[in-house]
């Protein structure tokens, strides 16, 4: 008689090396969040992100004592890079976690977001804010008159209009009341958008800027179009509601661009449309002096997500690559939810 011999099988277990990882990666996670300074530079960070300078300034911290900081926030996952010409610019990572960490990442950083930040941070916030969009409105300023000259050193306008033009007329508008363009440039896009909308205003904060494109205007006979000097928290715009927003190569020149689609969809009017162009990611840094850059173009996953934060989906993205190798997205976001995220 043969005897039988039966095998148990274990439960699966995780390898040692795994579950070593596992533990690491928490013990990062929550050695990194156990600091109020390092709390504090998220809780900065929730908006926008700031090179290791501004954050110096911000903190009133020498760079050594903050780079160890933002050292260990990297290594938690809990903070990305990204470098602009020779700086390093940091911001949040929302997606800088494994799945069984992320909702304690998440948690962090609603926690982070609930608690009001010192007076002293605040007013150096604002200040380094001020600094950015003053040293953008001087470079206009002093810049007006060849400010074609500048744009096509990048991404001349041409090399993108009937892209943006095309995109606006594919696009779901519910209205054709109202349309808003922030900083029309020398105004060679309002001639798209006057014969399309009741009404066309105008916002720029630079009055050199917005004289041209008032002068571009009147001489294509555009007569449907207003002209207001300020940014988008100009008291001008108090109760309109547009139909359609278009933002063209400006929010690589402000100093929050989350900031300003948050303003923005204020005065979106129910099924509105914004219409982003912009630059992607580059590192070509000598466009922060020739074209009075504050940014080096952004990620899409990025403005994606600003625009969310602002409360509206990404309805359409065409990408347009250029012959000096850099690449221009052109974005249309509103409140539609059927098919969201298409690409035309």
């Amino acid at each position: 008689m043969t005897a039988s011999t039966s095998i148990t099988k274990l439960p699966n277990v995780l390898p040692e090396t795994a579950v070593e990882q596992q533990l690491a990666a928490l013990a990062a996670l929550c050695k990194a969040s156990s600091d109020p300074l390092r709390l504090q530079v998220l809780r900065v960070l929730r908006k926008d992100s700031f090179g290791v300078s501004e954050l110096c300034a911000i903190f009133n911290i020498r760079q050594p004592a903050l780079s160890h900081h933002l050292k260990v926030l990297a290594s938690a996952g809990l903070v990305a890079t990204r470098r602009e010409g020779n700086s390093i610019f940091y911001r949040r990572s929302e997606r800088g976690q494994k799945a069984e960490l992320g909702a304690l990442q998440s948690s962090i950083f609603e926690t982070v977001d609930g608690i009001e930040l010192p007076a002293t941070i605040e007013v150096a916030l604002e200040k380094l804010c001020g600094q950015r969009e003053e040293n953008s409105r001087h470079f206009f300023r002093d810049n007006a008159h060849k400010f074609r000259q500048q744009q096509d050193l990048i991404a001349s306008y041409e090399q993108y209009a009937d892209t943006v033009a095309g995109v606006l007329a594919d696009a779901p508008l519910a209205g054709f009341a109202t349309a808003l363009e922030i900083g029309p440039g020398d105004g060679a896009f309002l001639s798209q958008l006057s014969p399309r909308f009741q009404r066309v205003v105008a916002l720029d904060n630079a009055a050199s800027m917005l004289q041209q494109a008032r002068e571009q205007a009147a001489a294509a006979g555009l007569d449907n179009v207003e002209f207001i000097h300020g940014d988008t928290t100009a008291p001008e715009l108090q109760g309109l509601q547009a139909d359609c927003v278009v933002i063209n190569m400006v929010l690589h020149h402000t100093p929050s661009p989350g900031q300003v689609l948050k303003e923005l969809s204020a005065h979106l009017a129910p099924g509105a449309v914004v219409l982003v162009t912009d630059l992607c990611s580059h590192d070509q840094g000598w466009a922060r002096e020739n074209c009075g850059d504050l940014w080096l173009g952004f990620d899409p996953r990025e403005l994606g997500q600003w625009a969310a934060d602002a409360g509206l989906t990404d309805i359409a993205s065409v990408y347009l690559a250029q012959r000096n190798g850099f690449q221009v997205q052109v974005r249309l976001f509103g409140h539609r939810i059927a098919n969201q995220g298409s690409n035309l």
